[in-house]
């Protein structure tokens, strides 16, 4: 872990980050870097688009890029998600 630092949230995040660590067993930091670490990038979702397709044998594409945008969003959607 590098050195430590603060996040101004508010009461109510805090309250709720305290809840979910306390259920896993774990600290907020820990916690916080375990959601930091599992969330991707855009350009590491691009990266895993371009290698995704690549296996597939498809060419990566302006237009397979903006397909492959559109379904994520109306997967979020579906659960409830922000749209892209």
């Amino acid at each position: 872990m590098g050195r430590p630092t603060s996040i101004k949230t508010s009461e109510e995040v805090r309250d709720r980050l305290r809840v979910l660590a306390a259920e896993r067993g774990t600290t907020i930091t820990e916690l916080l870097e375990e959601l930091a670490s599992r969330e991707l990038t855009d350009a590491e979702r691009e990266q895993r688009a371009v290698e995704a397709a690549a296996e597939l044998g498809i060419d990566y594409s302006e237009q397979v890029q903006h397909a492959g945008q559109d379904a994520w969003a109306k997967i979020r959607a579906h659960q409830g998600g922000a749209t892209a």
